[in-house]
């Protein structure tokens, strides 16, 4: 539990952006974990198992409870703030990037949780958990027109959520590219 507990939890929240509902999915996923706990002990393949069942819960929970999750998200609009854990530092020289690194996945998470849940679970599946279209059509039981669709729309809310926060020029060249004339 305690080697895997870490990439459970973060694949719940990327998809559900609900710590209290990633937690209890999180739960769930090492509580099918134990019953399985033979199989699974020895076997090299048990992270997979893990982030395949923690997809699953969090994809069946939020169809299961879209509508409720949609009423108090835009009642609410979700609290956005993740207690953070310290960074890890590879090296002593890479200090700066590693914290620059670390500021921005957390502003892309961060973004990502405020995305409507049509966008966020396709973006997420298909970027994080690295699932092709067709199978993210077949998950979701929607069109494969409609995960291209929701994930065209995911990545282009994503950057302009991101556009002014990660200091970008609109067509992504960086900080200084506004200034330059073919920009």
């Amino acid at each position: 539990m305690h080697k895997y507990q870490n990439m459970v939890f973060s694949t719940a929240m990327r998809l559900l952006a609900n710590p209290a509902e990633a937690e209890d999915v999180s739960q769930e996923v090492f509580l099918r974990a134990y019953k399985h706990f033979g199989a699974l002990r020895e076997s090299p393949t048990a992270g997979g198992w893990l982030k395949t069942v923690a997809t699953n819960l969090s994809l069946n929970h939020l169809s299961r409870y879209r509508s409720r999750w949609r009423f108090f998200s835009e009642l609410f609009g979700g609290s956005g703030e993740d207690e953070a854990e310290p960074p890890e530092f590879a090296a002593p020289d890479n200090v700066a990037e590693d914290l620059e690194r670390a500021d921005r996945r957390q502003l892309v998470e961060r973004a990502l949780r405020q995305l409507p849940t049509a966008q966020r679970v396709p973006l997420v599946l298909y970027h994080m958990e690295g699932l092709r279209y067709e199978e993210i059509a077949t998950k979701l039981k929607v069109s494969l027109g409609k995960v291209k669709t929701d994930i065209f729309r995911g990545r282009e809310a994503l950057r302009k959520r991101l556009q002014g926060q990660l200091g970008e020029a609109p067509c992504g060249c960086g900080p200084d590219a506004k200034t330059r004339a073919g920009c």
